[in-house]
Protein backbone atom coordinates (compact mmCIF):
# COMPACT_ATOMS: atom_id res chain seq x y z
CA UNK A 1 0.00 0.00 0.00
CA UNK A 2 1.22 3.44 -0.98
CA UNK A 3 1.38 6.96 0.73
CA UNK A 4 -1.79 7.99 -1.27
CA UNK A 5 -3.76 4.82 -0.74
CA UNK A 6 -3.94 5.17 3.00
CA UNK A 7 -4.92 8.74 2.79
CA UNK A 8 -7.84 7.51 0.32
CA UNK A 9 -8.65 4.74 2.30
CA UNK A 10 -11.00 6.85 4.55
CA UNK A 11 -12.80 8.92 1.93
CA UNK A 12 -16.77 7.68 2.11
CA UNK A 13 -19.81 9.09 0.60
CA UNK A 14 -22.43 9.68 3.15
CA UNK A 15 -25.22 10.73 1.15
CA UNK A 16 -25.92 11.55 -2.57
CA UNK A 17 -28.22 13.92 -4.71
CA UNK A 18 -29.41 12.16 -8.18
CA UNK A 19 -30.58 13.56 -11.58
CA UNK A 20 -34.23 12.28 -10.56
CA UNK A 21 -35.70 15.33 -10.89
CA UNK A 22 -34.13 17.02 -13.73
CA UNK A 23 -33.21 20.96 -13.12
CA UNK A 24 -34.92 23.42 -15.01
CA UNK A 25 -33.44 27.08 -15.32
CA UNK A 26 -33.61 29.19 -13.63
CA UNK A 27 -31.99 27.16 -10.89
CA UNK A 28 -29.21 27.74 -7.86
CA UNK A 29 -28.41 24.65 -6.04
CA UNK A 30 -26.94 25.69 -2.57
CA UNK A 31 -24.72 22.57 -0.84
CA UNK A 32 -25.03 22.96 2.85
CA UNK A 33 -23.42 20.01 3.96
CA UNK A 34 -20.22 21.54 5.42
CA UNK A 35 -18.54 18.40 4.08
CA UNK A 36 -14.70 18.49 3.52
CA UNK A 37 -15.49 17.62 -0.09
CA UNK A 38 -18.41 17.64 -2.69
CA UNK A 39 -18.36 15.50 -5.82
CA UNK A 40 -20.34 16.76 -8.67
CA UNK A 41 -20.75 15.63 -11.67
CA UNK A 42 -23.64 16.45 -14.53
CA UNK A 43 -24.91 13.51 -16.45
CA UNK A 44 -27.48 15.64 -18.55
CA UNK A 45 -26.91 19.83 -19.54
CA UNK A 46 -24.65 21.78 -17.82
CA UNK A 47 -24.12 24.46 -15.15
CA UNK A 48 -21.77 26.59 -12.98
CA UNK A 49 -19.75 25.88 -9.85
CA UNK A 50 -19.86 29.28 -7.71
CA UNK A 51 -17.80 28.67 -4.44
CA UNK A 52 -15.81 31.51 -2.58
CA UNK A 53 -12.80 32.52 -3.49
CA UNK A 54 -12.61 31.39 -7.08
CA UNK A 55 -13.90 32.38 -10.22
CA UNK A 56 -17.08 30.50 -11.56
CA UNK A 57 -16.63 27.47 -13.53
CA UNK A 58 -18.89 25.40 -15.63
CA UNK A 59 -18.68 21.58 -15.99
CA UNK A 60 -20.28 19.95 -18.49
CA UNK A 61 -21.39 15.98 -19.00
CA UNK A 62 -18.06 13.94 -19.10
CA UNK A 63 -16.21 16.39 -16.50
CA UNK A 64 -15.97 15.43 -12.65
CA UNK A 65 -15.70 18.60 -10.56
CA UNK A 66 -14.34 18.42 -6.51
CA UNK A 67 -15.32 21.22 -4.28
CA UNK A 68 -12.96 21.74 -1.05
CA UNK A 69 -15.59 22.56 1.95
CA UNK A 70 -16.83 23.17 4.17
CA UNK A 71 -18.38 26.36 3.39
CA UNK A 72 -21.51 26.49 1.00
CA UNK A 73 -21.24 26.43 -2.49
CA UNK A 74 -23.88 26.77 -5.61
CA UNK A 75 -24.84 24.58 -8.52
CA UNK A 76 -26.62 27.30 -10.52
CA UNK A 77 -27.41 27.58 -14.63
CA UNK A 78 -26.37 31.48 -14.22
CA UNK A 79 -23.19 32.37 -12.16
CA UNK A 80 -24.55 36.08 -12.09
CA UNK A 81 -27.98 35.13 -10.92
CA UNK A 82 -28.64 36.82 -7.57
CA UNK A 83 -32.18 35.56 -6.97
CA UNK A 84 -33.15 32.64 -4.56
CA UNK A 85 -31.33 29.08 -3.56
CA UNK A 86 -32.65 25.48 -2.62
CA UNK A 87 -30.88 24.50 0.22
CA UNK A 88 -29.23 21.03 -0.81
CA UNK A 89 -27.95 18.37 1.65
CA UNK A 90 -26.72 14.98 -0.07
CA UNK A 91 -29.14 12.89 1.86
CA UNK A 92 -31.14 11.77 -0.99
CA UNK A 93 -33.83 14.83 -0.59
CA UNK A 94 -34.18 17.79 -2.79
CA UNK A 95 -36.88 20.18 -3.74
CA UNK A 96 -37.42 19.67 -7.17
CA UNK A 97 -40.01 21.38 -10.59
CA UNK A 98 -40.56 17.65 -10.65
CA UNK A 99 -39.26 15.59 -14.39
CA UNK A 100 -38.98 17.48 -17.89
CA UNK A 101 -37.85 16.74 -21.29
CA UNK A 102 -34.81 18.72 -21.05
CA UNK A 103 -32.36 20.23 -18.43
CA UNK A 104 -29.74 19.63 -16.28
CA UNK A 105 -29.37 16.10 -14.09
CA UNK A 106 -26.72 16.67 -11.20
CA UNK A 107 -25.00 13.12 -8.93
CA UNK A 108 -23.47 14.98 -6.41
CA UNK A 109 -21.81 12.88 -3.46
CA UNK A 110 -21.12 14.64 0.17
CA UNK A 111 -17.81 13.18 2.16
CA UNK A 112 -17.52 14.51 5.75
CA UNK A 113 -13.46 13.30 6.36
CA UNK A 114 -13.36 12.91 9.85
CA UNK A 115 -9.59 10.52 10.31
CA UNK A 116 -6.69 12.49 10.42
CA UNK A 117 -4.90 10.68 7.04
CA UNK A 118 -7.69 11.59 4.73
CA UNK A 119 -7.24 15.51 6.05
CA UNK A 120 -4.02 15.51 4.91
CA UNK A 121 -5.01 15.02 1.54
CA UNK A 122 -7.96 16.97 1.62
CA UNK A 123 -5.07 19.54 2.92
CA UNK A 124 -3.66 18.96 -0.49
CA UNK A 125 -5.79 20.17 -2.81
CA UNK A 126 -7.36 23.34 -4.48
CA UNK A 127 -10.54 25.13 -3.59
CA UNK A 128 -12.26 23.25 -6.95
CA UNK A 129 -11.02 20.15 -8.89
CA UNK A 130 -12.15 19.74 -12.69
CA UNK A 131 -11.36 16.36 -14.13
CA UNK A 132 -12.29 16.08 -17.51
CA UNK A 133 -13.79 13.55 -19.76
CA UNK A 134 -10.70 12.10 -21.28
CA UNK A 135 -9.17 10.40 -17.82
CA UNK A 136 -8.65 7.06 -17.08
CA UNK A 137 -11.74 7.01 -14.59
CA UNK A 138 -14.45 7.59 -17.75
CA UNK A 139 -15.27 3.95 -18.34
CA UNK A 140 -16.10 3.51 -14.36
CA UNK A 141 -18.22 7.11 -14.91
CA UNK A 142 -19.59 5.53 -17.83
CA UNK A 143 -20.78 2.58 -15.80
CA UNK A 144 -21.96 4.24 -13.30
CA UNK A 145 -24.67 6.41 -15.43
CA UNK A 146 -25.70 3.38 -17.56
CA UNK A 147 -26.88 1.75 -13.98
CA UNK A 148 -28.35 4.79 -13.01
CA UNK A 149 -30.33 5.03 -16.10
CA UNK A 150 -31.89 2.09 -15.61
CA UNK A 151 -32.68 2.44 -12.02
CA UNK A 152 -30.90 -0.39 -11.25
CA UNK A 153 -28.92 0.64 -7.68
CA UNK A 154 -29.84 0.76 -4.19
CA UNK A 155 -30.60 4.10 -2.61
CA UNK A 156 -28.29 4.96 -1.07
CA UNK A 157 -25.73 1.85 -0.16
CA UNK A 158 -24.65 1.03 -4.21
CA UNK A 159 -24.74 4.06 -5.31
CA UNK A 160 -22.32 5.81 -2.88
CA UNK A 161 -19.52 3.00 -3.17
CA UNK A 162 -19.75 3.70 -6.79
CA UNK A 163 -19.07 6.87 -5.59
CA UNK A 164 -16.70 6.28 -3.83
CA UNK A 165 -14.79 4.43 -6.47
CA UNK A 166 -14.98 7.65 -8.83
CA UNK A 167 -14.26 9.92 -6.05
CA UNK A 168 -11.07 8.16 -5.84
CA UNK A 169 -10.23 7.43 -9.60
CA UNK A 170 -10.62 11.01 -9.96
CA UNK A 171 -8.55 12.06 -7.16
CA UNK A 172 -5.81 9.30 -8.14
CA UNK A 173 -6.02 11.12 -11.77
CA UNK A 174 -5.44 14.46 -10.17
CA UNK A 175 -2.91 13.61 -7.71
CA UNK A 176 -0.61 12.20 -10.60
CA UNK A 177 -1.00 15.25 -13.19
CA UNK A 178 -0.54 17.40 -9.85
CA UNK A 179 1.65 15.83 -7.51
CA UNK A 180 3.15 17.04 -4.38
CA UNK A 181 6.35 16.95 -3.05
CA UNK A 182 5.75 13.23 -1.12
CA UNK A 183 3.80 11.99 -4.37
CA UNK A 184 6.33 12.61 -6.47
CA UNK A 185 8.98 10.96 -4.06
CA UNK A 186 7.20 7.44 -4.10
CA UNK A 187 8.54 7.16 -8.00
CA UNK A 188 12.29 7.57 -6.37
CA UNK A 189 14.24 4.99 -6.66
CA UNK A 190 15.95 6.24 -2.92
CA UNK A 191 12.79 7.57 -0.97
CA UNK A 192 10.10 5.37 -2.79
CA UNK A 193 10.93 2.37 -1.35
CA UNK A 194 11.17 3.87 2.48
CA UNK A 195 7.54 5.51 2.25
CA UNK A 196 6.39 2.37 0.51
CA UNK A 197 8.28 0.05 4.01
CA UNK A 198 6.82 2.83 6.48
CA UNK A 199 3.67 2.72 5.38
CA UNK A 200 3.59 -0.69 4.85
CA UNK A 201 4.63 -1.57 8.37
CA UNK A 202 4.89 1.95 10.45
CA UNK A 203 5.29 -0.70 13.98
CA UNK A 204 8.59 -2.20 12.76
CA UNK A 205 11.17 -0.37 14.77
CA UNK A 206 12.74 1.73 12.05
CA UNK A 207 16.05 3.29 12.36
CA UNK A 208 17.91 4.85 9.90
CA UNK A 209 20.21 2.73 9.17
CA UNK A 210 17.11 0.44 8.78
CA UNK A 211 15.80 2.82 6.31
CA UNK A 212 19.15 3.09 4.39
CA UNK A 213 19.62 -0.71 4.03
CA UNK A 214 15.88 -0.58 2.29
CA UNK A 215 16.72 1.96 -0.29
CA UNK A 216 20.26 0.00 -0.68
CA UNK A 217 21.76 3.43 0.15
CA UNK A 218 23.74 5.48 2.82
CA UNK A 219 22.34 6.86 5.50
CA UNK A 220 23.39 10.62 4.36
CA UNK A 221 22.59 9.76 0.91
CA UNK A 222 18.72 8.22 2.38
CA UNK A 223 18.61 11.73 4.66
CA UNK A 224 19.50 14.42 1.83
CA UNK A 225 17.42 12.46 -1.20
CA UNK A 226 14.20 12.06 0.98
CA UNK A 227 14.55 15.36 2.74
CA UNK A 228 14.93 17.22 -0.44
CA UNK A 229 11.71 15.18 -1.99
CA UNK A 230 9.36 15.43 1.04
CA UNK A 231 10.74 18.41 3.10
CA UNK A 232 10.86 16.10 5.97
CA UNK A 233 14.36 13.12 7.22
CA UNK A 234 13.09 10.18 7.18
CA UNK A 235 12.72 9.46 10.84
CA UNK A 236 10.46 13.04 11.34
CA UNK A 237 8.31 12.01 8.81
CA UNK A 238 8.17 8.49 10.26
CA UNK A 239 7.27 9.48 13.82
CA UNK A 240 4.19 12.30 12.32
CA UNK A 241 3.03 9.22 10.49
CA UNK A 242 2.76 6.98 13.06
CA UNK A 243 1.14 10.12 15.24
CA UNK A 244 -1.14 10.61 12.69
CA UNK A 245 -2.19 6.66 12.56
CA UNK A 246 -2.32 7.07 16.32
CA UNK A 247 -5.05 9.45 16.24
CA UNK A 248 -6.97 7.57 14.28
CA UNK A 249 -6.96 4.88 16.18
CA UNK A 250 -7.87 6.63 19.05
CA UNK A 251 -11.56 6.89 17.80
CA UNK A 252 -12.18 3.40 17.11
CA UNK A 253 -14.43 1.47 19.77
CA UNK A 254 -12.51 0.08 23.09
CA UNK A 255 -9.52 1.42 21.95
CA UNK A 256 -6.76 1.72 24.79
CA UNK A 257 -3.61 4.26 24.93
CA UNK A 258 -1.08 0.80 25.30
CA UNK A 259 -3.07 -1.02 22.53
CA UNK A 260 -2.59 1.92 20.13
CA UNK A 261 1.31 2.80 21.49
CA UNK A 262 1.96 -0.81 20.42
CA UNK A 263 0.06 -0.90 16.97
CA UNK A 264 1.97 2.42 16.10
CA UNK A 265 5.57 0.92 17.25
CA UNK A 266 5.96 1.90 20.63
CA UNK A 267 6.92 -0.69 23.51
CA UNK A 268 4.62 1.07 25.98
CA UNK A 269 2.06 3.45 26.70
CA UNK A 270 4.29 6.29 28.72
CA UNK A 271 6.78 6.42 25.46
CA UNK A 272 4.19 6.78 23.53
CA UNK A 273 2.27 9.28 25.38
CA UNK A 274 5.32 11.17 25.76
CA UNK A 275 5.72 11.36 22.03
CA UNK A 276 2.21 12.37 21.07
CA UNK A 277 1.84 15.08 23.51
CA UNK A 278 5.18 16.54 22.48
CA UNK A 279 4.02 16.26 18.95
CA UNK A 280 0.42 17.40 19.02
CA UNK A 281 0.54 19.34 22.50
CA UNK A 282 -2.45 16.80 24.02
CA UNK A 283 -2.04 13.83 25.61
CA UNK A 284 -3.51 10.67 23.96
CA UNK A 285 -6.28 10.57 26.57
CA UNK A 286 -7.65 14.16 25.56
CA UNK A 287 -7.25 13.27 22.41
CA UNK A 288 -9.25 10.16 22.13
CA UNK A 289 -12.45 11.66 24.25
CA UNK A 290 -12.27 14.52 21.35
CA UNK A 291 -11.98 11.91 18.25
CA UNK A 292 -14.81 9.84 19.83
CA UNK A 293 -16.67 12.32 20.33
CA UNK A 294 -16.48 13.61 17.10
CA UNK A 295 -16.97 10.46 15.80
CA UNK A 296 -20.32 10.06 17.46
CA UNK A 297 -22.19 13.05 15.96
CA UNK A 298 -24.52 12.87 12.95
CA UNK A 299 -23.01 13.92 9.85
CA UNK A 300 -25.80 15.11 7.75
CA UNK A 301 -28.61 16.53 10.41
Amino acid sequence: MDPLDDLLRGLRAEGAVLGTPVLAPPYALRFVDGAALTFCAPLLGSGWIVAEGIDPVRIVPGDTAIVRGPKPFLFTDDPARSGPTIDVRCDGRVDSPGPIDHGTVLMAGAYHVRQELPRRLVAELPPLVVVPEDHDCTPLREYLQERIAAGALGRHVGLDRLLDWLMVCCLRDWFEANPPPWYRALGDDVAGPVLQAMHNSPATGWTLAGLAEVAAVSRTTLVRRFTQLTGQAPLTYLTELRMTLAADLLTEPDATVAAVARRVGYADAFSFSSAFKRERGISPSVAQKAGQGMAGQSSLG
